[in-house]
């Protein structure tokens, strides 16, 4: 069994994770196997019921995993290169450094304690397989659990064949009582009892139930499907039309496997039952990756049989069909395919001939999705469009993918890069930006105000990836673009970029006459912007000008960063209200206001922390940290906010090397510290605050939850709390050793191993083993 190591629940499984019928035998098998190996692959047909499993395992597995049980969705992904990112993004964690995705991935799990579910890996193999590989070689503590149509084929992984449901044998009478002992005949059941409430196995139909879970196969997806229309046929009539279908599949799918025919049949079976419309319906709906609306749905799938009015009533009659799921986000509904129901529904929109059409018509829909987004930024509605964003994401990168793959369309590729640069910042998607970029401007390389946005786009993130060797040319080519076209809108934006690198490598002097010389050219156009993204554009560059300001101790730093906090007041942007209330804040820090200093840097971190920003914390708790050194009876406290804006910069992978001003401050409050506290206890003080869970420190700073609390607290000596082998353990812990090692060093069971450190993780409230070697090297633990 995996080891039981807290009753803390983090993650993001579904909540119906742990419903699922049957597979006793199953769950049993792969819950022995998570304890042995650190990957676990389930594999077998579409439709066989990988995904239900693996998620019944990993929700039975969520107490032995402190730092949470995580699932990955890849089936929206098609682009093998975003992987690590889309494991990224599924952690909650962002990428802005200018590594590979996979190095900052893996630099974070290296001291987590975690399962990571990556479902669908079959048409992604390579890049699972180099992945998992890279993970498990780089951390101790991280498993994985894969679903897959095949091995991912690397070292280290444990298979297992994931069978159909159990069905009657063909000698089996047919009786309810035997009938209902079969896994198969159950989830018939249920679920044709959620199409027609009074729906029970009887005498009547137990034998012809049976005879359908045979023909079947046992395949959950198969006999989900052929439930559903008890609604409508008796199981008699399902039987029946079932025959039928395989009399006609003995002909054209003699080189398929059985299972993969027997799946084929139900989906033919239920396409074929669907009425014409329904059927264009199901076919359209397939150009949609992840999830989708109904406004969406009726954007690109009405048209020829399918009327704009009727889209409402056909998707419901698909629901009914078991055909889409709904799904509910917050106040808002949702509707998505199962991605074997999706790949089917794709080959159906190939033969139609529809299928370059449509995804046309999903491009021009999210392309329009985006530039609406990007005109609505700078506005009371930020937060409404960054959770829009957030969920049609898998959206946005199929229609970027159209524009890169369909000749002539790289241009709408470049103008949504670009529109989208707010949202790059904010979900930490830098890396994937330059992704992006990278291929739009190689594909299109003419000079148009389209590439020069994406120009300035990609140089900005290069900026504030600390990356100035791939900034700086790409800021060269924004600079000729400009003095060619010459209008306010090139000029602006490029004197803007020129001052934000002088500022980024700690030439002050030169960066406050550049971005003042650009908000006053952005002020120009005080009768309207000459660009969409020109007002918040002129607010970045206020921020960055209060910044640069207030670090070279400029007597106008106080008024440019007033005027910045009133513009973002003006426009009512949430997260625009946190950048403001920062960079007051930090010039009330300047100028010695240490009290106005901690109350906007809390504002600002409250906002963030409410807009689920990873970005902006990190850089907002290491200057409170600089207010609080401010304190000698708070130097203790200081050192621990360093620690935690340390592990934030660590998890969206950008260090202050790239940000010279504040490298700079950094340094100063941390010399200062050591003086007041020592090395040791300066390090000990640290290292509370570097091992602390991200809300858990949100919490700590905004004063929410007393820093006596939890990580933070002074805990008593070990010798107090733990028995002389708890603290053997302990020890052997803090010197990376795994329960395995420790069992062999002390020569003990492994679970007994397991069960001491799931102990000490319990008696000194720790949620992870980075945790405990931290606290025993601030004991001076020594090994036995």
């Amino acid at each position: 069994m995996v080891p039981q190591a807290s009753s803390q629940v983090k993650g993001n499984l579904p909540a119906d994770a742990m419903e699922i019928v049957g597979r006793r035998r199953e769950l049993s098998e792969a819950r022995q196997l998570l304890s042995d190996t650190r990957l676990l692959t389930l594999t077998g047909p579409g439709g066989v019921g990988k995904t239900r499993l693996g998620l019944r395992v990993a929700a039975e597995a969520r107490r032995a995993f402190p730092d949470g049980t995580w699932l990955v969705e890849l089936a929206p992904l098609q682009d093998s290169t975003l992987l690590a990112r889309t494991v990224a993004v599924s952690l909650g964690l962002c990428d802005q450094s200018a590594r590979p995705s996979a190095e900052t991935l893996a630099n974070y799990l290296r001291v987590k304690r975690l399962l990571l579910v990556l479902d669908n890996c079959e048409h992604l193999l390579d890049a699972c397989a180099h992945l998992a590989s890279l993970l498990l070689s780089t951390t101790g503590e991280v498993r994985i659990l894969a679903t897959s149509r095949e091995p991912l084929g690397t070292a280290g992984e444990t298979l297992l064949a994931v069978p159909p449901l159990s069905v009657p044998e063909p000698g089996c009478r047919g009786t309810v009582r035997e009938a209902t002992t079969y896994d198969s005949v159950r989830l018939f059941v249920e679920r044709a009892q959620l199409a027609v409430p009074g729906f029970t196995l009887s005498a009547a139909n137990s034998a012809t139930v049976v005879r359908l879970c045979q023909r079947l196969e046992g395949i959950p997806l198969a006999i989900q499907l052929a439930a559903v229309w008890i609604a409508a046929l008796s199981p008699e009539q399902i039987l029946e039309r079932l025959d039928n279908r395989y009399r006609l599949l003995t002909r054209g799918f003699r080189t398929a496997l059985p299972r993969h025919q027997t799946l084929r049949a139900a989906m033919d079976w239920s396409f074929d039952l669907c009425s014409r419309q329904e059927q264009a319906l199901w076919a359209r709906l397939s150009v949609f990756a992840s999830g989708f609306d109904l406004d969406a749905v009726e954007r690109i799938c009405a048209g020829d049989q399918v009327a704009a009015d009727e889209v409402f009533d056909l998707l419901a009659a698909l629901i009914d069909k078991s055909i889409v799921a709904r799904e509910s986000h917050n106040a808002h509904t949702r509707y998505r395919l199962l991605e074997t129901v999706r790949q089917y529904g794709y080959e159906r929109l190939v033969e139609s001939g529809t299928e370059a059409e449509l995804r046309r018509r999903h491009r021009d829909c999210f392309r329009q999705l985006v530039e609406e987004a990007e005109a609505a930024w700078f506005s009371p509605h930020q937060a409404e469009w960054l959770s829009r964003i957030r969920l049609e994401l898998a959206n946005i990168r199929v229609a970027l993918d159209f524009c890169l793959t369909v000749p002539g369309q790289a241009r709408a590729a470049l103008r949504m890069c670009a529109d989208l640069y707010e949202y790059w910042v904010f979900y930490g998607a830098h890396s994937e930006a330059r992704h992006w970029l990278d291929q739009a401007l190689q594909q299109e390389d003419e000079p148009s105000p389209d590439r020069f946005d994406a120009l300035a786009v990609y140089a900005t993130i290069a900026l504030l990836q600390g990356d100035a060797a791939a900034a700086l040319p790409l800021l060269a080519e924004c600079r000729d673009h400009a003095r060619v076209v010459g209008d306010g809108h090139a000029d602006a934006l490029t004197m803007c970029l020129s001052g934000l690198a002088a500022f980024l490598q700690g030439d002050l002097a030169a960066a406050v006459p550049l971005l003042k010389g650009a908000l006053d050219r952005y002020g120009e156009h005080h009768d309207g912007p000459a660009h969409r993204s020109d007002r918040n554009n002129a607010f970045l560059t206020s921020v960055y000008l209060s910044f640069a300001a207030t670090f070279l101790e400029d007597p106008r730093a106080r008024a440019f960063a007033e005027s910045c906090r009133k513009t973002a007041e003006a426009a009512g942007a949430e997260w625009a209200l946190s950048w403001g209330s920062w960079v007051v804040g930090l010039e009330r820090w300047q100028a010695g206001d240490l009290q106005q200093a901690t109350s906007l840097f809390q504002d600002a971190l409250s906002r963030q922390h409410a807009l689920d920003d990873r970005w902006g914390p990190a850089w907002v708790l290491e200057a409170l940290a600089w207010v609080t050194a401010a304190d000698c009876r708070a130097a203790e406290r200081a050192a621990f906010l360093l620690g935690v804006a340390e592990n934030l910069r660590r998890l969206i992978g950008v260090s202050l090397s790239g940000f010279q001003p504040f490298a700079v401050a950094h340094d100063r409050c941390t010399a200062g510290l050591r003086v007041s506290l020592g090395d040791n206890g300066y390090e000990t003080a640290f290292q509370r605050g570097l091992n602390l869970d991200f809300h858990d420190a949100i919490a700590h700073a905004l004063g929410t939850r007393p820093l006596s609390e939890q990580t933070a607290r002074a805990i008593p000596p070990a010798s107090s709390i733990l028995t002389s082998r708890e603290r053997q353990v302990a020890e052997l812990v803090a010197k990376g050793l795994s329960n395995k090692d420790i069992a062999a060093r002390l020569v003990i069971a492994q679970r007994t191993a397991e069960a001491h450190v799931a102990h000490i993780l319990t008696k000194l409230g720790f949620t992870s083993r980075a945790q405990i070697a931290a606290w025993m090297r601030a004991e001076g633990g020594s090994s036995p």
